[in-house]
């Protein structure tokens, strides 16, 4: 019998070992830190046998295959021992993707972007009717929905840590936002293998699937040479002529019509409640994704128009004594801040910092000089933020708290203004993750501004 090692207990792993159990394998599943209550109960309910706080390496190393979650970096001392003994490692992305039967999925991945945009395909998908699941990055694990449910159509945002683990998965239709720096840490500190993890969507499509891709992203046109892609094309962009024989999209005048086949939708990006630039390329990504899909153009229109804002990015908390408070926690490189400032209409105060990742700062200095008034600096370690945006913004305050930089915000901030958090930076210093630093800011705002 096939002996399943599931190496974590977050949401990826509970659900690939539940399937490995559906699938009659032997599964064993070991978390070096605890596993969270409601996959503890999963797991029991299941029968799967699992350890936390620490791992059996005599155990993991009796598996066949090795099911490893994407949070593990290849450099942890068990990943190192199951590669020395020759034990194949996949993501869940490849595992589930074996057992999905006559399904078909689009799969999402980019530096930014992918959030947003996955949240609109699927809605695009369910509120046309399709037998649809949400997994990856976001909603339910991918494997889980593979075990309990029976799909014809699967949604996939994926980080470049599962693409990694991803060898004979293919998607039927790929979408690539486009490739920043990120990450960095853990692809050596060069940026080529983080820009080849993200290509790896391409891999294995055929001349029947899609590929959907921005064609306003140097890097993603330095990358395409390199591949002998027969999938069908899709670029959209808003600064660069681009075209396709198998379709496109072009933004004008506030405006876009995309094209898959034969096909075809306009949008009105002032008719959608979500702004920006940033915001028309995940349009566009969505709207030509699911054209391909079959989805009707009527249908792609009204769930487009009804979208609304993904939570922690971009999002309106408040407006308080004419000051509007934006989350956008998501945020936590400098790509995604350069969306943020770009789409600002209002006089900003700007609340950056946090575990720097390698940052260069400079693509964000003209919007800083041209939008921001003043800079709260965030974190346990601000001397980079604050030496690199020293006389590019006005006023540069460090504060080593998320109470002392809302009150240093809240006093900076005057009546029309917008307080922006957009930290260009991880939140692992003072936070859990991005999602409790925005939730902290939310709250700090409700019960703090009147």
């Amino acid at each position: 019998m096939k002996n399943i090692v599931v190496l974590g207990g977050g949401i990826s792993g509970y659900g690939s070992a539940i399937l490995a159990k559906k699938q009659g394998f032997g599964v064993f599943l070991s978390d070096s830190g605890r596993i969270a209550e409601r996959y503890r109960q999963k797991l029991d309910e299941w029968g799967v046998p699992y350890e936390e706080g620490g791992h059996s390496e005599e155990r993991i190393l009796a598996a066949t295959e090795v099911v490893k979650s994407p949070g593990i970096p290849e450099t942890a001392p068990i990943v190192r021992k199951i590669r020395e003994a020759g034990i194949p490692v996949v993501s869940e992305i490849e595992f589930a993707g074996r057992y999905m039967g006559r399904a078909k999925c689009i799969c999402i991945t980019g530096s930014n972007g992918k959030t947003t945009t996955t949240s609109l395909i699927y809605k695009i998908m369910r509120d046309a009717g399709l037998n649809v699941a949400l997994g990856g990055n976001i909603g339910e694990s991918f494997a889980y929905s593979v075990a309990t449910g029976s799909y014809d159509w699967y949604v996939l945002e994926l980080s470049s840590f599962q693409l990694d683990g991803m060898y004979r998965f293919r998607a039927h239709i790929g979408v690539l936002m486009n490739i920043t720096p990120d990450h960095l840490d853990r692809y050596d500190h060069c940026f080529q293998n983080y820009a080849d993890s993200k290509m790896r969507i391409t891999q294995n499509q055929t001349s029947r699937d899609w590929f959907v891709y921005s064609g306003d992203d140097e890097v993603i046109w330095q990358q395409l040479p390199k591949y002998d892609l027969r999938v069908r094309q899709l670029p959209f962009a808003a600064r660069n002529a681009v075209a396709s024989g198998a379709g496109d999209a072009f933004l004008c005048d506030g405006k876009f019509t995309a094209t898959a086949g034969k096909a075809s939708v306009e949008i009105d990006m002032n008719k959608m409640r979500i702004a920006g630039l940033h915001n028309a390329y995940n349009a566009m990504a969505a709207a030509l994704a699911t054209l391909a899909a079959g989805v009707a153009p009527a249908k792609i229109r009204k769930a487009l128009y009804d979208f609304a804002p993904v939570e922690h990015r971009l999002e309106p908390v408040a407006e308080k004594n004419g000051v509007l408070w934006i989350n956008d926690s998501k945020a936590t490189n400098v790509d995604s801040v350069w969306y943020a400032l770009e789409s600002m209409k209002r006089p900003v105060v700007w609340i950056a910092g946090g575990t720097d990742k390698g940052n260069d700062y400079e693509p964000l200095k003209r919007f800083a000089r041209d939008k921001v008034h003043t800079l709260v600096c965030m974190g346990l370690d601000n001397a980079k933020l604050v030496g690199e945006f020293s006389g590019v913004v006005p006023e540069v305050v460090s504060t080593g708290s998320l109470d002392a930089a809302m009150r240093a915000a809240k006093a900076a901030a005057r009546p029309g203004d917008a307080v922006l958090l957009s930290p260009a930076c991880a939140s692992f210093d003072l936070f859990k993750n991005y999602e409790n630093r925005g939730e902290l800011f939310k709250k700090w705002v409700l019960e703090n501004c009147e």
